[in-house]
């Protein structure tokens, strides 16, 4: 049911007033501008949610790319959580992991032809990429994880709420894991609930819509995640569809905030409760007493035996040592991609194409051209790019 994830230390409630006073002040300063939130000339979508822990902000932010990036030149900003490096870094494809953290990793490996850059300071990463010339064709910025980076202020402001962690049930930090009170929702554009079982019915929806109490300006939607087939990580080979690891012995090795779902999905493909599970922090990062565990652990598993893991894992895997050559020949990534339910995906991919097409730079410099070309059509000059948005 949603909210089941929830565990309140009641005893630290205290704490959470004392640290709620301290945020409500930091928010109040913005809302009455004296700290002070930028509007940039070029459209910027933030991702985010006022939760600490996994909410599917990844996932979500690659649907965006897979949206946008036949259509506009998409560059993403992280602050890049736990990277060994600091300032503004531009990622390439011969950046490794550790300069730029994990899910920045993941996503410039998973779409190459898209700007991945980090930055904790998201104005000054924003101001880096709209004049570097590797970066400045940028038509539209997506933030990851920036819905309390306020001194951004977004065109689209997404909140990204966990089905299994409503934030209408939790407590603020540290007796709950919000990470500013439940007002903070009503600075959103669009609330997504995220993880939803593929099974809610009508009356599901119409008592989490109600409980929101959303603005009526804000709009609300609901998504799932769909399991691809099963991907090698190392070796070359083809791709297993989830259907076919019934029998089989899996090692479940997950470095993410919430594995549990992650392990009930797949003992309905296993069908024989057969996962034995390696669980660690998000962000882990793997240690040589890590890596022994993960080979002994697998060497001793019983024919005919597999390891899943996730994408945001496999950033993390791909260059360590010591992994055994059985772990190698064996290890497989599970990639996950979003689903909009009761047929909203048209809407909510409208909403971000049109308001792409209407505030992007160059659609501004095209037009102003066509009108200039208009009254002066015996002239010639140098026609800007422009986005063609095909296919919409």
């Amino acid at each position: 049911m949603e909210g089941d994830h929830i565990k309140i230390n009641k005893w630290l409630l205290p704490f959470s007033w004392l640290y709620g006073l301290i945020v409500g002040i930091r928010n109040e300063l913005f809302d009455l501008n004296i700290l002070k939130t930028r509007s940039f000339d070029i459209p910027v979508i933030s991702v985010g949610n006022i939760t600490v822990g996994g909410s599917g902000k990844t996932p979500h932010v690659e649907y965006l790319i897979r949206l946008l990036q036949d259509k506009v030149k998409v560059a993403i900003l992280s602050r890049g959580y736990k990277r060994k490096s600091h300032g503004y870094v531009l990622a390439n494809a011969d950046t490794p992991m550790r300069e730029i953290g994990d899910e920045p990793y993941q996503m410039k490996t998973k779409f190459p032809n898209i700007h991945v850059a980090v930055d904790k300071k998201r104005c000054e990463g924003i101001d880096n990429i709209t004049s570097d010339p590797e970066t400045n064709d940028t038509d539209v910025i997506l933030l990851d994880d920036a819905f309390q980076h306020r001194y951004v202020k977004p065109g689209i402001n997404i909140l990204l709420v966990d089905y299994h962690r409503l934030i209408i049930y939790d407590k603020l930090l540290p007796a709950g894991r919000l990470r500013e009170p439940l007002s903070g929702k009503h600075r959103a554009d669009i609330v997504i609930i995220t993880k939803c079982p593929k099974s809610l019915n009508p009356i599901d929806y119409r008592v989490l819509s109600k409980a929101m109490e959303l603005y009526p300006f804000q709009q609300l939607y609901f998504t799932t995640l769909d399991y691809c087939d099963l991907e090698p990580i190392f070796k070359e080979g083809e791709n297993i569809p989830l259907t076919e690891i019934r029998g089989k012995n899996i090692l479940l090795l997950a470095g993410i905030a919430t594995p549990k779902y992650l392990e009930l999905d797949l003992n309905t493909y296993t069908g024989n409760n057969a996962l034995t599970i390696l669980s660690y922090p998000d962000h882990h990062s793997f240690t040589t007493k890590d890596i022994n565990k993960i080979n002994d652990t697998f060497a001793q598993m019983e024919e005919p035996k597999l390891i899943i893991t996730t994408e945001k894992d496999k950033a993390r895997l791909i260059d360590i040592e010591g992994l055994s050559e059985e772990v190698k020949d064996n290890i497989y990534t599970l990639p996950i991609k979003v689903r909009f339910m009761l047929d909203k995906e048209e809407t909510f991919n409208e909403k971000i194409i049109s308001y792409v097409r209407k505030n992007s730079r160059n659609s501004i410099l095209a037009k102003r051209e066509d009108d200039n070309k208009s009254k002066n059509s015996h002239h010639s000059g140098h026609r800007p790019r422009t986005i063609s948005f095909r296919g919409n």
